[in-house]
């Protein structure tokens, strides 16, 4: 399975800027320990071109951002300081979404260990996210004729609210989001299936609504290929969650996804998304799992085409 990373692109961050950052070097020092007896391959991701970017983005966003031009104010509510090399590695995990996703056709299963940031808008960015990730590659596809009708899942604890404004209108792509109904975004967008969940939901709970949507989303869909966000932040120590899964629930969770897609017929590529733990460790831990997930389902699948 081939598997894109981005964390070797070094960003010159202040200290308490740097922690939704830590854990992919962790990841993939991980994978490399593990070998996964060959199953797994690294590989560095292009940078997303800018006529890919201008599938989700618009011309004057992506200029600014290009050129150092957001004020103090669009960079706070990101969440980072301007540099360049922030918006190389953004561009970069973009790039690594639309290689996983052009794996997945020919394998079934690809990875990104970055990408699923999807609270960034056509015009704008928020909460760590510069460019939607998802809805490039998915337009990009849809560009180069591979795919018509596209599933992005969205497992991440917060809502998509990016993805959706995005696609709002577009037919081709339908965004599923399940997430906690009280948490950030606070003002959320009209996913095309929302799955809203009370803070303190557990494993079975959970389960038994993402079981739910799938079946719903994948019907409604009629989805050809599918991209997955497999957020490690509805895990019951994130600091950001508001929820009470365990490792063993988010590992069910993946398997799930996975095993639907599958079943589907239709290829998967994955993403990591977020993931904030009190001990990275946790976060590192969950993210490691989705890989592995994904590998065992990899070698039950059938070869596309």
């Amino acid at each position: 399975m081939k598997v894109f990373y981005t964390d070797h692109f070094h960003i010159p961050l202040p200290a308490n800027h740097r922690f939704p950052l830590e854990k992919y070097s962790l990841l993939r020092q991980r994978i490399i320990e593990d070998g996964f007896g060959g199953a797994v391959k690294l590989c560095v991701p292009r940078p997303a071109s800018d006529e890919e970017i201008l599938y989700a983005h618009s011309s004057s966003y992506l200029q600014r951002l290009q050129d150092g031009e957001m004020t103090p104010k669009e960079m706070r509510r990101i969440g980072f300081p301007w540099s360049a090399e922030l918006v190389e590695r953004a561009k970069r995990s973009a790039g690594a979404t639309i290689e996983a996703c052009l794996r997945a056709l020919d394998e079934s299963f690809a990875m990104s260990l970055s990408g699923g940031t999807h609270h960034a808008f056509s015009d704008r960015g928020e909460g760590y996210c510069l460019l939607n990730d998802s809805v490039i590659a998915a337009r990009t596809l849809q560009h180069k004729n591979f795919v018509n009708k596209i599933l992005i899942i969205d497992c991440d604890v917060h809502q998509g609210n990016g993805t959706a404004a995005i696609v709002k209108n577009d037919a081709s792509i339908f965004s599923f989001s399940i997430h906690g109904k009280n948490n950030f975004p606070y003002r959320k967008e009209k996913s095309d299936l929302d799955v809203d969940l009370e803070d303190g939901t557990d494993n079975l709970k959970y389960l038994e609504a993402l079981e739910k949507g799938l079946i719903r989303a994948l019907e409604l869909s009629k989805a050809e290929f599918a991209i997955y966000l497999a957020g490690a932040d509805p895990y019951a120590d994130d600091r950001f969650g508001r929820l009470l899964l365990t490792k063993e629930g988010l590992l069910k969770r993946d398997r799930m996804v996975n095993h639907y897609c599958n079943k589907a017929g239709i290829p998967l590529a994955i993403t990591m998304a977020g993931g904030y733990a009190r001990k990275i460790k946790d976060t590192v831990d969950i993210h490691f799992e989705t890989v592995k997930a994904a590998v065992e389902c990899q070698r039950q699948a059938p070869k596309p085409g």
